[in-house]
């Protein structure tokens, strides 16, 4: 695969770029995304699904600058494809001649490949293992069903914000819209129903993003921002009968007044007919998964079991030393169990630990003095995927505060709902302490740790270093032989 990879989607309202560029065998950053609203699709439901001369010109000047900005990048490979609106055009053949005129070979999906691309992504790279992908565009709509992390069926529907404004609701038909959408879900297979949806797309994206906005959350971090339905519906269903100034004062940016209503109704009525309870936001789709398709192809489309992209590109960018990260990952578990008499912590936060453990020096380049602090800003800006928000506090928290005896409750008041428990946020800073405070000599040796009668026995060689720092912090009697 190329090192440096550009993946384009030309869908019926916006075309965007990501340019990827692989740290490891599967670890991988974004280099950059960029989006041009060139609406390809404006004017085509009128007009028998053609494309129109000016949207056309439009998609191409955004494309021309795009192909710019992918050599000066020293971009290897680009993938290009187009979705419904193109798909749906029978003109698209002269679209697609231009453009290669440009430069860029553009390959035209079906409906269940862009379902399929959405799912790769959202499987790949949410924490959650079990749901149903929504993908609302301009011209359709894609559900994928995921089951324990695998994609188990797919569909694409004529659903889209444009096809429904342009037929609908610039004729202020709202009924005809909530029957045309109804009449197209109803061909969703049976087994279509879940408690979680996955929203993919900038529908669901700008939805969250007010919802987060209205809330008052505590995080600015969109990707696998999940919220409870029921709280939500009445703002929701105000949004379909706004006005413009009414969705300004909402929160919603100009750009989406005219498809945002039409969105909302389509996300609306999928709800009803999944029975979903809650909407976990993805900040990824199509170009991930694209993207992914093309790393994954020799993998079954998954990345290896235990493997996880964000901890892996973490690991490369800031040089982490491997041998280190890993003798003091595993003596922390190692004590986190010999401890479990005292400290009766579940299990489940063992992962918490693990992570914080393997990535703890991320920060050490920036600054040593301070590298707790630029870890934790590291931690939970850069675990993006794989991780629910309370995880990433969790895990970043542990570095944050290792150093302090006790942690203050105004110190984590900020997250409010996502804060961790406190005691648990102690015990595993008191282990993460007493790993990093085992291994000052960096030495990595062979430790013989046991209890006895509620007393930690430690016994190793060259501990002096650490018998007079454990001296400082008492929290649980310790005796080194």
């Amino acid at each position: 695969m190329a090192k440096i990879t550009a993946v384009i989607d030309i869908g019926s309202n916006s075309a965007r770029m990501a340019v990827f560029k692989k740290t490891s065998h599967f670890g991988f950053v974004l280099l950059k995304e960029i989006k041009s609203r060139v609406r390809i699709s404006e004017g085509a439901y009128e007009n028998n699904g053609n494309l129109q001369d000016f949207a056309i010109n439009r998609a191409l000047n955004a494309l021309e600058e795009f192909l710019l900005i992918a050599k000066n990048l020293k971009v290897r490979k680009i993938l290009a494809v187009a979705t419904s609106a193109v798909r749906d055009a029978p003109n698209k053949s002269i679209f697609l001649s231009k453009a290669k005129k440009v430069g860029i070979n553009i390959k035209v999906i079906d409906g269940a490949k862009e379902a399929f691309f959405g799912a790769v992504a959202a499987s790949n790279l949410l924490p959650q293992d079990n749901g149903i992908t929504i993908d609302i565009g301009g011209g359709s709509t894609e559900f994928a069903l995921i089951e324990n992390k695998k994609i188990v069926d797919k569909i694409s529907l004529k659903l889209g914000t444009v096809r429904l404004k342009e037929l609908f609701f610039d004729k202020n038909d709202i009924q005809g819209a909530i029957q045309y959408i109804n009449s197209e879900l109803d061909k969703l297979p049976k087994n279509f129903k879940t408690s979680s949806i996955f929203g993919i797309g900038g529908t669901i994206r700008a939805l969250s993003k007010v919802i987060m906005k209205k809330n008052e959350y505590p995080l600015d971090i969109l990707h696998g921002f999940t919220y409870n339905i029921e709280a939500e519906k009445p703002f929701l269903d105000l949004i379909i009968n706004s006005s413009n100034k009414e969705l300004k004062d909402l929160g919603f940016k100009e750009e989406r007044f005219d498809v945002i209503k039409e969105g909302t109704l389509i996300l609306l009525e999928s709800i009803k007919k999944l029975q979903a309870k809650e909407i976990v936001t993805s900040g990824v789709g199509v170009r991930e998964g694209v993207f992914l398709s093309d790393l994954l192809r020799s993998n079954n489309y998954i990345f290896p079991r235990n493997f996880n992209p964000s901890v892996r590109s973490i690991e490369d960018i800031y040089q982490i030393d491997k041998k280190i990260s890993s003798y003091e990952t595993n003596l922390a578990l190692k004590l986190f169990d010999i401890l479990k008499p005292m400290h009766k912590i579940d299990d489940y936060y063992k992962q918490h630990l693990k992570y914080a453990m393997k990535l703890s020096m991320a920060g050490s380049y920036i600054d040593f003095y301070s590298s707790h602090k630029h870890t934790n800003y590291v931690l939970l800006n850069s675990l993006n995927y794989g991780f629910s928000h309370i995880d990433r506090i969790l895990i970043s928290k542990i570095i944050r505060y290792h150093k302090k005896k006790k942690i203050k409750k105004d110190y984590l008041s900020i997250y409010r709902e996502l804060s961790p428990d406190k005691k648990i946020l102690e015990t595993l800073c008191y282990i993460f302490w007493l790993t990093k405070t085992l291994n000052q000599n960096l030495s990595n040796q062979k430790l013989n740790i046991y209890l006895e009668n509620d007393t930690l026995i430690i016994e190793g060689k060259h501990l002096y270093l650490t018998k007079e720092e454990i001296s400082k912090n008492q929290k649980i009697n310790i005796e080194i032989r």
